[in-house]
C-alpha cells in the first residue's frame, strides 16, 4: 500500500520521464502579432520568408492552427500553461496599470520541464505574471546592438543570446522559450506620422529606416480596406516579419555549427493576428487562426507536409511534455497532446473543433467572447453585445484604421464600419463559403438548427473548463 501510495504521488506531479539520452533539445519560438497571411509557406507570393519557409519544408505545416485569444498575455498563458485563460486568470495584459495575473497555483510549462532534468531558458519578450509562475533556470540577455533604434527590435540578438545555451548542449536537452517582439507594432511615431510596425530607426534615431516593400508590392487581405494607409502599414509590416525570418535563420546556424540540429524539435507560431483592426483582439479568423509549424528530432519522413488536423494553443504544452518524455494526466490540461499528428498528419478524425476564449485585451477593453469553430462553422457569443467594440491602443492609432475613419468608408474590408463597431449577441458564419465572416446568419431561420447546436458546445466547454462566464446564462 505504501509503495501504491508513493506511485500515486509521483504520478499527479507528472514527473515520469523518459531517459535524458532519449529525449530532444526543444525550441518555442512565438513570434508577436504574425498573422499567416505574411508568411511564403502559407501561399503569400510577395513576401519573403526563406527561413521559415524551409522550417516549413523540413517539418509539418499546419493549415488549421488557432489561438484562442488575440491578445498577447493572455495568449502567451495558454501556450505555456495548456489551460484557457478564463480558467488560468491571466484575464489580459500584465504589464503596467493592466495588472493582470496568473494565478500562483498554475504550473507551468518551463516549470515541468525543469523539475524533469530540463535546462530551460527564456529571452526576449515575456509580457506573463508573476515570474515564479513562469520560472525558467536562465533569463538569457541580448547585447546591445547600436545600429537599432530601440534595443527590444533585435530579434536576431534575441537568437544569438541563446548561443552559451546551445553550444553547451549534451546529455542534458534544453529547452529555449524565445519570443521576438517583432512583427508588434513599435508604438513609435514616424516622419509620416504613421504608428509604426517597428522599422529600425535611421542615423539620427527619427523616422524609418529603408524599406524592402513598396505599397503597390503587398497583398492587402480581404479583411482590410485597400487604401493607401493601409498598403503602407502592410509594407511596413513585411519588414517586420522579415525581422523575425532572420532570427529563425540564425538559431539555425547555431544549431548546425553546434552539432544540435538533428536533435531539436522547433516549434514556430504567433500568439495571435497582425495588429490590424478585424484581427488582433477578435475572435475572427485573421486574429486566431495563425501559423504553426513543427519540426520535430531525428529523420521526419513526413518533411514538407501539411496537415488539416484542427489544433489550438492548448494542445503546445501537453505536446511539448510528450515529445520531451514526460508522462501528465491528460485532465490536467484542456489541450490534449498533438504529437501523434506529426506521424500521421492525414488522420484528422477527431481533430474538428477549436474554441476561443477573450476577455480582456487592454484593462480598459472589456468585451467577452467565446467561440467554437468547426470545419463549416463558426460561433461567437458576444457577451458584451451593447457595448461599442472597443480598441487596442495600438489599432486604434494605426493609419489604416484612421484613414478609414477619414475618408467616412462604411466598409472595412467585407465588413461594415457599423457591424465592426456594434456586434450582435450571437455571430454565425458559414466557413464553406463566407470565410471572410462577413455574412451573420445568427437569425437566419435555416440555420437555428445550427445554432442552438453550437451554443450548446459553448456552454458544455464553458462547464467543463471552469469558466466564470458560464453564469451569464443563467442571469443574463
Amino acid at each position: 500500500m505504501a509503495r501504491m501510495l508513493v506511485l500515486l504521488l509521483v504520478f499527479s506531479v507528472g514527473a515520469f520521464a523518459a531517459p535524458d539520452s532519449q529525449r530532444p533539445n526543444i525550441i518555442l519560438m512565438v513570434a508577436d502579432d504574425h498573422g499567416r497571411e505574411a508568411f511564403g509557406a502559407y501561399g503569400n507570393e510577395a513576401i519573403r520568408t526563406p527561413h521559415l519557409d524551409k522550417l516549413a519544408s523540413e517539418g509539418l505545416r499546419f493549415n488549421h492552427a488557432y489561438a484562442t485569444t488575440a491578445s498577447c498575455s493572455a495568449s502567451r498563458s495558454v501556450l505555456l500553461t495548456g489551460l484557457h485563460n478564463h480558467a488560468n486568470g491571466q484575464y489580459g495584459h500584465e504589464h503596467s496599470y493592466h495588472h493582470f495575473s496568473t494565478f500562483e497555483s498554475v504550473r507551468s510549462l518551463p516549470v515541468r520541464l525543469s523539475e524533469v532534468g530540463y535546462v530551460t531558458a527564456q529571452v526576449g519578450k515575456f509580457h506573463l505574471g508573476p515570474r515564479e509562475v513562469y520560472r525558467f533556470d536562465q533569463f538569457l540577455k541580448v547585447k546591445p546592438d547600436p545600429t537599432l533604434g530601440r534595443e527590444e527590435r533585435n530579434s536576431v540578438g534575441m537568437a544569438k543570446a541563446a548561443q552559451a545555451l546551445i553550444e553547451s548542449a549534451g546529455d542534458q536537452p534544453f529547452f529555449l522559450y524565445l519570443a521576438t517582439n517583432d512583427p508588434h507594432r513599435a508604438h513609435l511615431t514616424n516622419s509620416l506620422g504613421d504608428n509604426t510596425f517597428g522599422n529600425a530607426a535611421d542615423d539620427e534615431g527619427q523616422g524609418l529606416a529603408r524599406l524592402d516593400y513598396k505599397a503597390e508590392d503587398v497583398i492587402v487581405p480581404d479583411y482590410l480596406p485597400d487604401i493607401p494607409e493601409a498598403r503602407r502599414e502592410l509594407a511596413e509590416y513585411y519588414q517586420s516579419v522579415g525581422r523575425v525570418d532572420e532570427t529563425m535563420g540564425e538559431l539555425v546556424r547555431m544549431l548546425k555549427a553546434a552539432g544540435q540540429y538533428e536533435n531539436t524539435v522547433i516549434i514556430y507560431l504567433s500568439d495571435n493576428g497582425t495588429a490590424m483592426p478585424g484581427a488582433k483582439t477578435t475572435l475572427y479568423d485573421p486574429g486566431v487562426r495563425l501559423p504553426l509549424v513543427i519540426k520535430p528530432a531525428g529523420n521526419y519522413s513526413q518533411a514538407g507536409g501539411a496537415t488539416e488536423a484542427m489544433v489550438s494553443w492548448p494542445d503546445i504544452t501537453p505536446t511539448i511534455l510528450s515529445l520531451a518524455g514526460v508522462q501528465v494526466p491528460g485532465d490536467e490540461f484542456h489541450g490534449r497532446d498533438i504529437s501523434p499528428v506529426l506521424k500521421a498528419p492525414n488522420k484528422t478524425a477527431g481533430f474538428d473543433e477549436v474554441y476561443g476564449s477573450h476577455t480582456f485585451h487592454e484593462l480598459t477593453m472589456y468585451y467577452p467572447m467565446r467561440s467554437v469553430r468547426t470545419r463549416d462553422f463558426k460561433l461567437i457569443w458576444n457577451i458584451a453585445a451593447g457595448l461599442r467594440y472597443p480598441f487596442a491602443s495600438d489599432l486604434y492609432v494605426s493609419s489604416t484604421w484612421q484613414g478609414t475613419t477619414e475618408r467616412e468608408l462604411v466598409r472595412f474590408g467585407k465588413r461594415t464600419v457599423d457591424a465592426y463597431l456594434h456586434r450582435q449577441p450571437f455571430e454565425l458564419y458559414d466557413m464553406r463559403g463566407d470565410g471572410s465572416e462577413a455574412i451573420n446568419l445568427a437569425e437566419h431561420p435555416d440555420y437555428q438548427h445550427i445554432k442552438q447546436a453550437l451554443i450548446e458546445k459553448i456552454r458544455q466547454f464553458q462547464q467543463q473548463t471552469s469558466d466564470p462566464w458560464q453564469y451569464k446564462w443563467e442571469y443574463e
